[in-house]
C-alpha cells in the first residue's frame, strides 16, 4: 500500500500518522508555540514514545509506560482552543491514513484522552465532546 493511501491499521501506518499529524502541530499557528515551547530540540525522542503510546493503545503492544495525565497538565499557555484544533487535526488525519472504522475507534481514544485533560485544565466537560456524548 502506498503512502497516504487508506488501510488499516499497523505500527508503520502508526508512525506516518504521528509524523505526519506531529509536522502539521509544529506548522499550526495556534499549537506549534506550546508544543515547541515544551519540546523544542526533544522532537524526535517525543515523536517515538508517541508512536510507542498508539501501538499501545491501538495494537496492544505494551510498549509504552507513562503519565500522560500529569505530564500534559505541567504545560502553561493551554486553552479551550487549543484542545479544539488538536482534535480537528487528528480527525484529518486518521480519516486520511486508516479505513472508516479505524479511523472512528482512534478519533474516539483522542477524544476521550483529549476529554480527561480538558477536565484536568478547566473543570468542565469539552464542546469538541459534544457529538460523543449524542453517541453514548
Amino acid at each position: 500500500m502506498a503512502s497516504g493511501e487508506r488501510g488499516p491499521v499497523t505500527r508503520e501506518r502508526l508512525s506516518e500518522l504521528v509524523h505526519t499529524f506531529y509536522a502539521d502541530v509544529r506548522a499550526d499557528t495556534l499549537l506549534g508555540p506550546v508544543f515547541e515551547q515544551t519540546l523544542a530540540e526533544r522532537w524526535e525522542p517525543h515523536l517515538e514514545r508517541m508512536v510507542e503510546f498508539w501501538s499501545t493503545v491501538a495494537l496492544g503492544t505494551k510498549s509504552f509506560s507513562g503519565n500522560v495525565f500529569g505530564k500534559h497538565m505541567a504545560l502553561s499557555g493551554v486553552t479551550p482552543s487549543h484542545f479544539t484544533a488538536w482534535v480537528r487535526l487528528w480527525g484529518e488525519h486518521t480519516e486520511r491514513l486508516f479505513d472508516p472504522d479505524v479511523a472512528r475507534e482512534l478519533q474516539f481514544t483522542a477524544h476521550g484522552i483529549a476529554r480527561n485533560l480538558f477536565l484536568g485544565y478547566f473543570g468542565e466537560r469539552p464542546t469538541f465532546a459534544h457529538r460523543e456524548t449524542a453517541q453514548n
